[in-house]
């Protein structure tokens, strides 16, 4: 059964990662101990234990968590401070806020509004915004609030990218593009301030561009996969957070691959929206740690 907001009450995700040293693990375990706290999951990884970085992910419950929260908070800045280590901590029955951005193709974002009307998604919805109309209808039959915001002609996008902008800010703590078939500027990432999930039709960065499983057809490939990735900058270039391939024949035609591609696309999608909902995505560089 997937965890539920309710079941996760007085349960909170403590995040710590910094450079490898001696006692880490029994500092923060005796941090979370004499703040009345019992650790029921815990996930820890580090590159090298001389010189390395070290990344940690706790789930602990504390009875009236709310309330002890600031006193958690100030020990950890005390105790992990003056180890150079840098941390958070999240309260697990507050949902994170997810908007999503859409375009014409709708089998990502509507599975995403089907998994979490399943209760399978800890996150709340507080917006679809799409360039395209044609999924307002579905939208809003799972009781989400649908805006338009069309694209403008040419390489500009200032204007819309602003009216996405003035529904988002202060709103979502993270932005899916559900197949938002549109290139974010690094202004608009910069203005936004929080984490965006793409999902990319291929292992990156093959088949890039229009008619991605035309031109696999065309090349004979016998894998087809996705990609969810965080947006940076650099186009397609940021830090991957899930993967996985389904093997292909030649006997298939290029709309067999789209079909076969967007069951790979839901998939990864979801498991990555699950995970960084979750706070088991560790951001390091252009990589991540997927506890």
């Amino acid at each position: 059964m997937p965890e539920t907001i309710e079941s996760l009450v007085d349960h909170a995700c403590l995040i710590v990662h910094g450079p490898d040293q001696q006692g880490i693990v029994a500092e923060v375990a005796a941090l979370i101990s004499r703040n009345q706290g019992n650790i029921t999951s815990l996930d820890q990884y580090s590159s090298d234990p001389e010189g390395g970085d070290f990344f940690q992910r706790v789930v602990f419950h504390r009875p009236d968590l709310v309330a002890a929260l600031p006193e958690i908070r100030d020990d950890l800045a005390r105790t992990l401070g003056t180890r150079g280590m840098s941390w958070h901590i999240d309260d697990m029955s507050t949902p994170k806020r997810m908007a999503i951005l859409a375009s014409k193709s709708d089998h990502c974002l509507l599975d995403l509004l089907w998994r979490h009307r399943r209760g399978e998604l800890p996150v709340t919805i507080p917006m679809v915004i799409s360039n395209h109309t044609n999924v307002a209808d579905d939208v809003r039959s799972f009781g989400v609030p649908f805006f338009h915001v069309p694209s403008q002609e040419g390489p500009d996008k200032s204007q819309s990218e602003a009216a996405i902008l003035a529904l988002l800010t202060g709103n979502v703590d993270f932005v899916v593009l559900a197949r938002y078939m549109q290139v974010i500027s690094n202004d608009f990432l910069e203005k936004l301030g929080v984490p965006v999930i793409n999902i990319h039709h291929s292992f990156l960065p093959a088949f890039i561009g229009a008619a991605p499983y035309r031109k696999a057809k065309e090349r004979g490939v016998k894998l087809i996969g996705a990609t969810a990735h965080y947006v940076t900058e650099e186009l397609d270039e940021g830090p991957i957070i899930e993967q996985d391939v389904v093997r292909v024949s030649h006997a298939e035609t290029a709309a067999d691959l789209q079909r076969r591609g967007a069951d790979v696309e839901r998939a990864v999608l979801s498991r990555a929206v699950l995970w960084h909902a979750q706070n088991r995505v560790i951001r390091h560089g252009n990589h991540t740690i997927v506890f």
